[in-house]
């Protein structure tokens, strides 16, 4: 069944993403841009370095520039960011071929309207009811145009970043190509601006060396161990479409993004940009407690990078970012950037002139305590199941004598066990599991609310 999540529609190659579906998919956003704009909106076309991404790249132009549309597509390999971006600067709507962190075998179409943001759901419910619709062809077939989409955005990011202050930091850089579309972009941005740096997994491979191309810690364990060995070095990796950041600080530790979005949330403060902070229902208080203390307003939306780029569309905000690692900042794309973040922490850790194992440190002790989490994940059979515990916990008077201090239900339920402690539940997007996140500001603490959870669905 064909269908789209937060960001796209994904499944198994030749299997459900097959020939059939990506043309049936094709012209339900064919459709859409028909009804909302006839043929006069230019459609740019990208793809990663997945098996066959190109290949439906192609197809996809092909059928489209038939149909009458204008149709650009990228000459080579390109991150989503990139291609996001010059579908702001040419004014375009853009579909990338892309299942971004997901396993290998994946493969996936991203439909970015000309805000340059991820689709809205209306915009893909839009789409969805296009899926056995027609629509006439133009009687002026075009031909596919080719270009590449990186100088365009290579020219903004200068605008962005102080690449000047970067070459004063004191840590190395190393840059883990990790086999993704951020090769050919992300160095190329620091050997245009001068900047040195060692890297590592710098071939395109669709198998992305066998790992799933997600920069979470479990698959950096080659990176850390290269920060280690050469000391006083700072790891950096993006995802397989490079949206999402990955980052190692010089002791070998994972930098956690809502960590990162603390910190760049104080440097842009510092740099003149004035504002709120967007994150998801999922991210760290660590981000509430850093906003109260610099007065500046939160804006908390449901798990899901659309809903994030939607509120940046909306109001004046600094920063947007999201607890996977996806951000972006005012002056930027409503759209998560994975080179972007690099980029600006570099920035930001120079500035401040320590390194960034003491910058990570100075953001907890900033709000004068560390925040700790964990996750309890629950199978069942059945969705009915999954909404009967969600309820449960909407009810809740108190949580085994835990008094409940605040309820927010714009995704699943979200409790407030005070100022510096909550429980996030709610189900997975793709399979029959209910996840529950747990936070609060003391590791003993944290412990003693898992066991207060685990009792609490015990006896409902």
């Amino acid at each position: 069944m064909i269908k789209f999540g937060t960001d796209g529609w994904r499944a198994v190659l030749d299997k459900e993403f097959n020939d059939e579906n990506v043309k049936k998919v094709t012209n339900a956003i064919g459709k859409y841009l028909y009804d909302n704009y006839k043929y006069e909106k230019q459609i740019l076309i990208g793809f990663d370095s997945r098996k066959k991404s190109d290949y439906y790249a192609e197809f996809t132009a092909k059928i489209l520039a038939e149909k009458g549309f204008l149709v650009t597509l990228s000459s080579k390999v390109v991150p989503t960011p990139v291609l996001a971006y010059n579908a702001k600067f040419r004014n375009a709507c853009a579909i990338m071929f892309t299942a971004s962190h997901n396993p290998p075998e994946y493969l996936g179409m991203k439909f970015i309207p000309d805000y340059a943001g991820p689709a809205t759901s209306d915009i893909t419910d839009a789409i969805m009811a296009n899926l056995e619709e027609e629509f006439p062809s133009s009687d002026k077939p075009t031909n596919v145009n080719i270009a590449d989409f990186g100088p365009a955005y290579f020219a903004h990011i200068k605008k962005l970043i102080d690449f000047e202050k970067i070459k004063t930091l004191n840590s190395k850089i190393l840059y883990d190509g990790f086999y993704s579309a951020s090769i050919g972009y992300f160095d190329k941005i620091l050997e245009d601006n001068g900047i040195p740096f060692d890297s590592m997994r710098m071939t395109l491979d669709p198998n992305f060396g066998g790992l799933m191309p997600d920069p979470k810690p479990k698959y950096l364990t080659d990176l850390v161990n290269e920060v280690l060995q050469r000391g006083r070095t700072i790891g950096l990796a993006n995802d397989g479409d490079a949206d999402r950041f990955g980052v190692i600080d010089e002791n070998g530790s994972f930098v956690p993004p809502d960590v990162v979005i603390t910190i760049l949330l104080k440097y842009l403060i510092k740099k003149g940009l004035k504002g709120g902070v967007v994150k998801t229902v999922g991210s760290s208080l660590l981000i509430d407690e850093t906003a109260k203390i610099l007065r500046i307003n939160v804006i908390e939306t449901a798990v899901g990078f659309k809903h994030i780029g939607e509120a940046m569309r909306n109001n004046k905000v600094i920063i947007g970012g999201e607890e996977s690692g996806g951000l972006s900042i005012q002056g930027h794309i409503p759209e998560k950037d994975g080179i972007l973040a690099n980029l600006l922490l570099l920035e930001a850790v120079a500035d401040s002139k320590i390194s960034l194992d003491e910058l990570h440190q100075q953001a907890y002790e900033f709000v004068g305590c560390k925040f700790h989490t964990d996750r309890i994940d629950l199978k069942k059979d059945n969705q009915e199941e999954i909404s009967g515990i969600i309820e449960k916990f909407k009810n809740a008077e108190n949580i085994c004598g835990n008094e409940i201090t605040d309820i927010d239900l714009k995704d699943g339920v979200k409790l407030m066990l005070g100022e510096k402690t909550k429980i996030l539940v709610r189900p997975s997007g793709t399979e029959p599991i209910l996840r529950i996140y747990l936070e609060t500001n003391n590791r003993e603490k944290l412990e003693e609310l898992k066991n207060n959870v685990i009792d609490f669905l015990n006896s409902v």
